[in-house]
């Protein structure tokens, strides 16, 4: 079986604290119960969640959405985007099934990267090792008035920007985040096509808008 593998990779440094880290937390139940109702992404779909604040870890490795248990997500410490970028690609070079004359390889991953503030490390290094491994589209998400697009858009051609980091406006990225990564599901079942571009994703709500470089 060929995996389509969804890497989150989320913002959990202090300015999170309150109803943004509560709503990542609801946000990760709906995603999953999303995608475990799906038949595609249930055959499909591995999920692994990657967390930065002042550093990268890997709360849950790839694995198989009928599996996968969302942790609780707590707010604290700075924004050490470079470290997670780092570890981000260090996990899809050792977990992506490769191709080889006898097989097909796992599909080219779907990334969702959330941060509410500026790096508070050199990100730089970090983002020319990702760009040293495989992945499909990676989706940059500013959350609030304080995440610089413009960092963002060095790491990706993808980015979406949230006005406010409330519930309401999380519950919307979710639930879109949820449709991506569904339709992506059935692309790769149905055509064997990865997905390369923001357009080929579902169109994202009022509540999550696509910023132009």
């Amino acid at each position: 079986m060929r995996r389509l593998p969804i890497y989150l990779v989320f913002d959990t440094s202090g300015s999170m604290t309150g109803e943004p880290i509560a709503a990542v937390n609801t946000g990760l139940q709906t995603l999953m119960t999303a995608l475990r109702q799906d038949p595609y992404a249930l055959e499909t779909a591995f999920v692994s969640l990657i967390t930065f604040d002042s550093s990268a870890r890997v709360v849950t490795p790839l694995t198989e959405v009928a599996m996968f248990q969302p942790t609780p997500l707590k707010a604290s410490g700075t924004t050490e985007l470079g470290a997670a970028l780092s570890l981000l690609a260090d996990r899809i070079d050792a977990d992506l099934v490769k191709n080889t004359a006898s097989r097909k390889g796992d599909w080219k991953p779907l990334v969702f990267l959330m941060t509410d503030g500026e790096p508070t490390d050199d990100w730089r290094p970090s983002l020319a090792r990702l760009k040293q491994v495989p992945t499909g589209v990676i989706v940059a998400c500013a959350a609030g008035p304080q995440a610089s697009t413009e960092v963002l858009h060095q790491i990706t051609e993808a980015v979406v920007r949230l006005d406010t980091a409330d519930s309401s406006t999380f519950n919307a990225f979710f639930k879109w985040v949820s449709a991506a990564s569904i339709q992506t599901s059935k692309r790769v079942d149905l055509t064997k096509q990865d997905v390369a571009k923001l357009d080929e994703l579902p169109p994202p709500p009022p509540e999550v808008n696509v910023v132009g470089v």
